[in-house]
């Protein structure tokens, strides 16, 4: 049975993450300084993207935003899925950047991990701010997947949580 390579990409991040969380746990109640213990991974090419991504959407600039996304990106947010990057690019990005632009936002923890031609970024965000007339302080969860596709990174899920 030959299954398609985005049939195998789920299972793919599935793996990858149970492996981060295992190294991550087996540290148990080690002290670290805090460099480590909040941010690791930062200087990787993934890492690079994931934060060029996180600025094209708060500037507004959604055709950036998009290109750096693979074509079949499956993103999750709340009770909703965007199954594309041109579902998305056409539908929920328009709202994210509108409501990033009014938001400050401080990273408060980020992890990126590469492996091969896959990667995994994993951070927590303070979100603060005014949107519709209403106060936003909230902290803001993000997995986001990543495939090296043709000598590129490129995003293929995210997972946005408060």
């Amino acid at each position: 049975m030959v299954m398609k390579m985005t049939a195998l990409r789920p299972l793919t991040v599935f793996a990858f993450l149970l492996s981060f969380s295992a190294v991550v746990s087996a540290h148990g109640d080690e002290k670290h300084n805090e460099e480590s213990q909040y941010f690791s991974g930062t200087d990787s090419d993934a890492a690079t993207l994931v934060l060029k991504f996180h600025k094209a959407l708060e500037t507004g600039n959604g055709d950036l935003a998009a290109s750096l996304l693979a074509d079949d990106v499956l993103i999750f947010e709340g009770k909703g899925v965007e199954r594309s990057a041109q579902e998305y690019a056409s539908h929920h990005m328009l709202s994210d950047m509108k409501y990033l632009s009014q938001m400050q936002i401080e990273l408060i923890e980020h992890h990126v991990k590469e492996n091969g031609t896959y990667a995994i970024s994993l951070s927590r965000s303070l979100v603060k701010g005014q949107y519709k007339g209403k106060e936003v302080n909230h902290i803001g969860n993000e997995t986001i997947g990543l495939e090296k596709l043709n000598d590129d990174w490129k995003i293929t899920h995210i997972h946005w949580s408060n």
